[in-house]
């Protein structure tokens, strides 16, 4: 009922002097039909053009974040997409060993503290764990999110840039042990500080 009347008023036949027989009889004046706010929000809304509606939030243009891909197809359109080759260092047993590698962080985490042992060689397994689940975490991350066909620069940067940061924190972990007091001590004194 309210949708009907805001049409109607909006409408040209409002100003008119005759009435139709779609448009609902009133016995008020016309500038009181007006003057009413869902009226006047219709007229409103009738005058603003969406782009300028829309155009309030934005703060610039829209653009893509990836340029877009040319549109071709590689081969026919019923041809299969290229299946990988079968290598068990890729694939099952890769992913058994990122299980593996989760899996004994938990008792690697807890062990020296519970046993209350600061072992070096219990430290540096622990640090040596943490560096090969979090390798393969942004490994996957690379993998995922940086296809090879779209951006293969962009990918090769990001890999080499892993492969450095794997390094560095690698060499800083083993100083950190060899000439500090070991990731493990280090936890325990900022616990008790």
């Amino acid at each position: 009922m309210l949708r009907q009347t805001c049409f109607a008023a909006t409408s040209k036949r409002t100003f008119s002097t005759k009435l139709s027989s779609s448009f609902p009889t009133n016995t008020k004046p016309a500038a009181s039909v007006l003057l009413r706010p869902v009226v006047r929000n219709a007229l409103v809304k009738d005058a603003l053009p969406g782009a300028v509606r829309v155009a309030a939030f934005h703060a610039c243009g829209r653009r893509a974040i990836l340029p877009p891909l040319p549109q071709v197809i590689d081969g026919t359109a019923n041809d299969p997409a290229p299946v990988p080759p079968a290598n068990p260092s890729h694939g099952s047993y890769h992913w058994t060993f990122e299980r593996l590698v989760s899996a004994g962080l938990i008792p690697l985490t807890i062990a020296p503290f519970a046993a209350g042992s600061l072992n070096p060689t219990m430290d540096a397994i622990l640090c040596a764990t943490i560096l090969i689940h979090s390798h393969i975490g942004f490994e996957s991350i690379v993998i995922d999110y940086i296809p090879t066909k779209r951006l293969p620069k962009t990918r090769m940067l990001f890999w080499w840039g892993l492969r450095l940061a794997t390094v560095t924190v690698g060499v800083g972990l083993y100083e950190f042990e060899t000439n500090d007091v070991g990731v493990t001590e280090a936890i325990k004194r900022i616990w008790h500080a």
